[in-house]
């Protein structure tokens, strides 16, 4: 008796220093705790996928690193204060390196995309998914919500400008991601219901114009999407192989290292978008749900964190990470169950990649920062 005593509050005494720790570095214990799960989920389907690659387990190790590093400096050091100031030089800088890329960008998969700085290449469209909210919630800051017409044109302008150049590289998703976050930004900023159903037909005619301006193959994706059996060797393939492997995992799945279409390679880019689709084959329905599960997890706990804000740039900028994610989450799942169409974009903290994990993980150490530097800063 004595003894069960002893342990309890000795893990009583853990546990509240371990809580101690987690505020002293500004994270908040649930949304890291989660997260973490997540990333580990996300190595060991790696492994898997990528045919037990050690070499590709240890960049995404190290890539994982990085993003952790993000996280943690932001989370400690990075201020409201600081972040406001620092939203406008963040917009300017990312705008100035997409200008550098369009004129001397390396080319990747016929894309224009990435600077080469000699140790690594990255994405400056990557900064932009966080330099945009930002910077809208920064004009934001000091107005009167909901916002006035002239606000909202302003917030349109800065919204258009990264995503009209990341369209030309060509990167559709990115620059859909990047537009949605700012028009979170719209909408938490209190955006009324009228001029909501006014935008919906100016939305519809952007995007019969845009049709006629886009890359062929990106038509043919959309094309594809609503009939993947018109070419199932070719531009349907993807798809096709993906609701293949997810079928067939049935609701159990086949077993670690066993799904036959990712194994077998049937199954394109089974690492990093169609990542989705190796949980389906494998761990079968109830893996995608346990890793949806987490993913809303975050997403609420995010969200609670982003309205504990007690300014307009706290709550703007913590909203847009919030329900970025989400956004991140619904595009990948959907285009990989194929009630979407294909546009590229990876499976949050799970799909092999460098980047989009630092993004990911500065975007919630920004928010764990607003959160707990919110004691320090007015109304």
């Amino acid at each position: 008796m004595i003894a069960s005593e002893f342990a309890q509050s000795r893990t009583r005494r853990t546990l509240t220093s371990g809580g101690r720790t987690l505020r002293a570095l500004g994270l908040d214990g649930p949304l890291t705790g989660v997260l973490a799960i997540i990333l580990c989920i996300g190595v060991l389907v790696v492994y898997s996928a990528s045919g037990q690659n050690i070499k590709m387990v240890e960049r995404h190790l190290a890539n994982m690193g990085i993003a952790v590093a993000a996280l943690l400096v932001l989370a400690r050091l990075a201020t409201p204060q600081y972040l406001r100031l620092f939203a406008p030089f963040a917009y300017v800088l990312g705008v100035l390196l997409l200008i550098v890329v369009d004129i001397s960008g390396h080319v990747g998969k016929g894309a224009q995309r990435w600077l080469d700085i000699g140790f690594m290449r990255f994405q400056p469209s990557e900064i932009m998914k966080l330099a945009v909210p930002m910077m809208c919630a920064w004009y934001m800051h000091e107005r009167p919500l909901p916002p006035s017409l002239k606000d909202l044109l302003v917030m349109a302008i800065l919204i258009a400008i990264p995503t009209a150049m990341i369209v030309v590289q060509p990167d559709l998703g990115t620059a859909l991601l990047i537009a949605a976050s700012g028009l979170i930004v719209m909408l938490f900023a209190g955006l009324q219901i009228q001029i909501i159903l006014l935008s919906i037909p100016l939305l519809g005619g952007a995007a019969w114009a845009g049709w006629h301006y886009i890359h062929e193959y990106q038509r043919q994706r959309v094309l594809t999407f609503l009939n993947p059996e018109n070419d199932r060797l070719g531009t349907g393939y993807h798809i096709i192989q993906s609701q293949i492997a997810i079928g067939s995992g049935g609701v159990f799945g086949k077993g670690y290292m066993n799904g036959s279409q990712a194994q077998l390679e049937f199954l394109p880019e089974r690492s990093t978008d169609f990542i989705f689709a190796v949980i389906g084959e494998e761990f079968g329905l109830l893996g995608q749900l346990l890793v949806l599960t987490l993913y809303g997890i975050v997403i609420w706990r995010a969200l609670y964190l982003a309205m504990q804000g007690q300014d307009t740039f706290s709550r703007l900028t913590g909203g847009a990470i919030a329900l970025s994610f989400f956004v991140y989450v619904f595009v990948n799942s959907g285009m990989v169950s194929g009630i979407l169409p294909v546009v590229g974009v990876p499976l949050p903290m799970i799909s092999y990649g460098g980047t989009s994990m630092v993004t990911l993980l500065a975007g919630f150490g920004i928010l764990m920062s607003l959160h707990s530097h919110r004691k320090l800063v007015g109304s």
